[in-house]
């Protein structure tokens, strides 16, 4: 049953207000997840059937698929009426990473990379910006002169960050402000195999600067749909969430099973909806129309503060690692 003529729960980024539930397009284009072309019509049907549901929040990447992924949304956008247009939320990311024969050290290159990007989308700018990992070279204070750039030119409405510690995220935070530019969002591995983001005092800190979580992998990269199992593992290149038997996870997955069949939704959308009753926004993947539609019945109900607590006492820490999961 569509929900689209239901009020759509909502959430903020830097006073800007987007649906509570966001599309991860990791998957569009990428590799990672097997991408090939003549998935194309599906993702297409998965983008409509999410349009139609009122979610207009779309994250991506350049180096999602090389950048196929903001193509694969610029063409989306491209077919889009004006009335889609003017509801769409569009974040993209900048990899602070050199490449061959450039002075990013010198200078790292945001305005020309998301210059680059916004071509791909067919845009004159994105509502968020943001940088993808705090372990790449350059300094802060670079990085947040290049982020201020950007906003001044009219090319992004609000800056992020992604994968940063508590301490990163304060200083980043704080050197951005000296600038007058509000950090507006981190985005970081957050579900219920991996809730230290919620133990560490990284959410808490979050909370307390208005900074806006959003809740990348919210379904361990499928291990939290129910689809697998021991005798039907995960395929393999998915390293996030990673940690833990499929044993281990049995009992977490068969309360969420109970739960979905008490609110009549995928197992998918209790994870989805465990992430939003902590105050992040889930980015859930969707690679077709009825993933779409399952990602969707997050947002139509609510678990109680009972059954919240149930799910994380079943869940796991997860753990962050010196390269990329840092926060």
């Amino acid at each position: 049953m569509s929900i689209a003529n239901q009020t759509i729960k909502q959430a903020t980024i830097a006073g800007m207000q987007v649906p509570a539930l966001a599309i991860g397009t990791w998957s569009w284009g990428d590799k990672t997840w097997g991408y090939k072309p003549e998935q194309l019509p599906d993702i297409k049907q998965a983008w409509h059937t999410s349009i139609k549901e009122g979610l207009t929040f779309y994250d991506t990447a350049e180096v999602y698929g090389d950048g196929e992924s903001e193509k694969i949304i610029g063409g989306l956008i491209k077919e889009s009426s004006q009335e889609v247009k003017d509801r769409l939320f569009i974040a993209t990311k900048f990899l602070p990473f050199p490449r061959p024969g450039s002075s990013y050290l010198l200078n790292p290159p945001l305005v020309e990379r998301l210059k680059a990007s916004l071509k791909r989308l067919d845009l004159s700018s994105v509502e968020l910006y943001q940088i993808h990992s705090s372990s790449g070279l350059g300094s802060f204070e670079k990085l947040a002169i290049g982020l201020k750039d950007c906003v001044d030119l009219g090319l992004c409405k609000s800056v992020g960050v992604s994968n940063f510690s508590k301490n990163e995220l304060i200083a980043f935070s704080d050197i951005l402000a000296k600038h007058n530019i509000k950090l507006a969002s981190n985005q970081i591995e957050f579900n219920l195999l991996r809730q230290g983001p919620d133990k560490n005092g990284l959410l808490e800190e979050m909370k307390k600067r208005d900074i806006t979580c959003l809740a990348y992998s919210p379904l361990a990269m499928g291990r939290l749909t129910g689809k697998y199992n021991a005798a039907n593992p995960i395929p393999s290149g998915r390293r996030f969430s990673n940690h833990y038997t499929w044993e281990q996870i049995e009992p977490l997955i068969d309360y969420m099973k109970s739960l979905s069949e008490k609110y009549d939704v995928s197992i998918s959308a209790i994870a989805l909806n465990w992430v939003i009753s902590k105050g992040c926004i889930p980015l859930g993947g969707a690679r077709n129309s009825k993933q779409a539609e399952q990602n969707a019945k997050a947002i139509t109900f609510t678990l109680t503060e009972d059954e919240v607590r149930e799910l994380s006492s079943k869940g796991f820490d997860g753990k962050t690692n010196f390269f990329w999961q840092r926060g």
